[in-house]
């Protein structure tokens, strides 16, 4: 076999072994660069920010009897009724599917526009496919006499929790 016939075959000569030797390297170091960014993406999760879980919503009085205060709805996903004895706080999220109901005045219900669900201003399902009424969340006076709205506590009625100490606020 003489030597043209092993450069045939496609063996590495003198002048092309610094070009191998180059191309080995950085395809090395791409390697244990791209496993570097993994290993650093690794050590910085993924963090969700959630909004608060407690917040004053106003006085007592800033609210009218009778009515559903449909100011919080966006910010916090939640209603504030209040009644002549009571106020108390509604999670916007239908228990059938997790849509977002209406408030209709005029028909003095929430409606959801998914399936059908509706509840009254108690949050009390009646029509539709929604298994149980709508949650309540915790809901007390701070220090400065401001109604405080904690949604980290629901109460559920079929446990018979909207009985419970803080799932309304007498007043």
């Amino acid at each position: 076999m003489t030597a043209a016939d092993i450069r045939e075959q496609g063996e590495i000569t003198r002048r092309s072994f610094p070009v191998v030797l180059t191309l080995g390297w950085a395809t090395l170091t791409a390697a244990l660069g791209g496993l570097a960014g993994i290993l650093g993406r690794f050590m910085f999760p993924n963090v969700l920010f959630e909004p608060v879980q407690k917040f004053k919503a106003g006085f007592v009085a800033d609210y009218a009897v009778g009515e559903v205060d449909e100011r919080w709805k966006d910010k916090f996903g939640i209603w504030l009724v209040r009644t002549e004895e009571v106020v108390y706080a509604l999670i916007t999220v239908c228990t059938h599917l997790g849509c977002t109901p209406n408030w209709l005045p005029t028909q003095n219900k929430f409606k959801c526009p998914c399936h059908g669900s509706g509840y009254r201003t108690t949050g009390v399902n009646f029509e539709g496919p929604a298994p149980r009424p709508l949650e309540r969340l915790r809901i007390t006076k701070a220090e400065d006499g401001q109604i405080l709205i904690d949604k980290s506590v629901k109460y559920l009625y079929e446990k018979a929790e909207w009985a419970k100490p803080g799932a309304f606020l007498k007043v």
